[in-house]
């Protein structure tokens, strides 16, 4: 695995002029067993991994970016398909991602690493857990139930915002509903969950909707509903995380805006998932939706560093 710096001019995309400019960020792109990964990085020590949303990429965190770089060596890549990260005709499971994972953090020579993931990226952040426990020190989960929760029929309204995920998985239809039009799908993820949108910045949603008008990453968004997040949604509803308990300290983010998984129901969720978490913590984020670490970014960051300070 080769790891390539962005002053490398001739592995740089012509596109990478179109990347925010996020004070202390550097970007590099690493050469990991089938997959070119683009990663952000921003300052020196203790190393913290964030794992994005579905249709989004290492701009989800950019708000946040620069005040956890301040005690922590942030490592924000764009998962297979997404942003600047190769976006190939397959890969797109549960295991394949967790691989990219493991093998990017393998390339930047990080053995252990504390853990922050949000929406989709909330599989890949509990599938690392649960796989390889001694990789991930502590996780923040925002705005995301654990895969050890127990659904019942109380909790089926939480799930009912949730219908772009088998509407995102059909072939053929899903990539153009993503990529094509007014790209109904992806502004529905983008902005359907939330109860601050008019009154939050929007203006990363339009560079997330340009990267998915190139075919290859609308048709990769269908292949992680297909393949990633309608599989796991099984093994969840199966019971499949209820056999093993998770020993990191985790603590569960909810955001008192968010559409889909409301405080009161998040909180429910964390409590059938209870006896198979070693150690928990929850708190509510005001003045935020689905995408906390987006629409507050300040709270977002005090209750991270704060968490990560005690363990």
């Amino acid at each position: 695995m080769k790891r390539i710096p962005d002053t490398a001019a001739a592995s740089v995309p012509r596109d990478l002029a179109a990347m925010p400019d996020v004070p202390g960020v550097r970007h590099a792109f690493l050469d990991l067993p089938g997959l070119r990964m683009h990663v952000a990085e921003a300052g020196e020590g203790d190393p913290v991994l964030l794992l994005h949303g579905g249709i989004q990429d290492w701009r989800a965190w950019r708000k946040l970016i620069p005040g956890l770089a301040e005690r922590y060596r942030v490592v924000a890549p764009d998962l297979r398909g997404c942003g600047w990260t190769d976006a190939p005709a397959g890969g797109y499971t549960r295991d394949r991602m967790t691989g990219d994972l493991v093998a990017a953090l393998d390339a930047l020579g990080i053995p252990v690493t504390r853990l922050v993931s949000t929406d989709m990226g909330g599989i890949l952040g509990f599938a690392l857990c649960h796989d390889l426990p001694e990789r991930v020190s502590a996780h923040v989960s925002i705005t995301n139930p654990p895969l050890s929760a127990k659904v019942g029929l109380r909790h089926v309204k939480a799930f009912l915002p949730l219908w772009h995920q088998e509407v995102g998985s059909i072939p053929g239809l899903a990539p153009v509903l993503f990529g094509r039009g007014r790209q109904p799908l992806a502004r529905h993820m983008l902005q359907g969950f939330s109860g601050v949108v008019e009154a939050t910045d929007r203006s990363d949603d339009e560079g997330y909707l340009a990267r998915l008008r190139e075919p290859g990453r609308a048709r990769a968004a269908s292949a992680m509903f297909r393949h990633l997040v309608l599989p796991e949604v099984l093994r969840i509803a199966g019971g499949r995380y209820r056999d093993v308990r998770l020993p990191m300290p985790t603590l569960f983010v909810a955001a008192a805006e968010d559409r889909s998984f409301p405080p009161e129901m998040l909180e429910d969720l964390l409590g059938t998932a209870s006896p198979y978490l070693a150690s928990t913590e929850f708190v509510t984020v005001d003045g935020a939706g689905h995408y906390a670490a987006h629409e507050n970014p300040e709270r977002v960051r005090q209750v991270i560093t704060r968490f990560f300070a005690e363990h």
